[in-house]
């Protein structure tokens, strides 16, 4: 009985081997979403975090319409895949539809949130106990922002040009946003 039981583990191995070969080829992807308007400096080094935990990274750019923008979608999506040029682990996306939504439509399992105060983590514990009704498969990462860009943000970088202030500080150095205002 034992020797039947072995023959047919052993027979059994090929198609072991071929779904360990296939799990283990699997791409894990990131969805990184948000308006991005414009991209900075912290949404740069958090994809940087994030490309040490996925090999892929998507970057969803949705529109945000309780926000007014500075550039346009087109313009946000020129502007980061001009960043990630050179990198074939990041990946620039648009979207109009719910993130969870998306996040399966690239086959993401993950979805990667910034968190930079106590404020933005129960804002995004929110959304996550939302989004895991909708999609349990879809697991929601929070990385925290470096201390260096935890003030640092979109809405806070359109101030300052609205006021005529420089914003370089707070950009990617291969950006530059002035040709993108124009």
């Amino acid at each position: 009985m034992l020797h039947l039981l072995l023959e047919k583990l052993v027979g059994m191995v090929p198609l072991f081997r071929k779904l360990f070969v296939s799990l283990n080829s699997m791409k894990r992807i990131a969805l990184f979403p948000g308006s991005f308007d414009p991209f900075t400096r912290g949404h740069e080094q958090l994809v940087e975090s994030a490309l040490r935990l996925f090999d892929k990274v998507v970057i969803a750019i949705g529109s945000n319409c309780a926000k007014s923008a500075l550039l346009s979608i087109e313009q946000r999506r020129e502007l980061i895949e001009t960043l990630y040029k050179d990198d074939e682990r990041v990946e620039v996306a648009t979207y109009d539809t719910l993130t969870v939504d998306f996040a399966r439509k690239v086959g993401a399992t993950a979805v990667v949130r910034g968190v930079r105060s106590s404020i933005d983590f129960e804002f995004e514990r929110n959304l996550d106990a939302v989004n895991r009704r909708l999609a349990p498969d879809v697991q929601t990462i929070l990385l925290m922002t470096d201390a260096a860009y935890a003030h640092v943000s979109s809405s806070t970088v359109r101030e300052l040009l609205a006021f005529g202030h420089s914003v370089e500080e707070y950009m990617p150095t291969k950006i530059d946003l002035s040709q993108y205002l124009k």
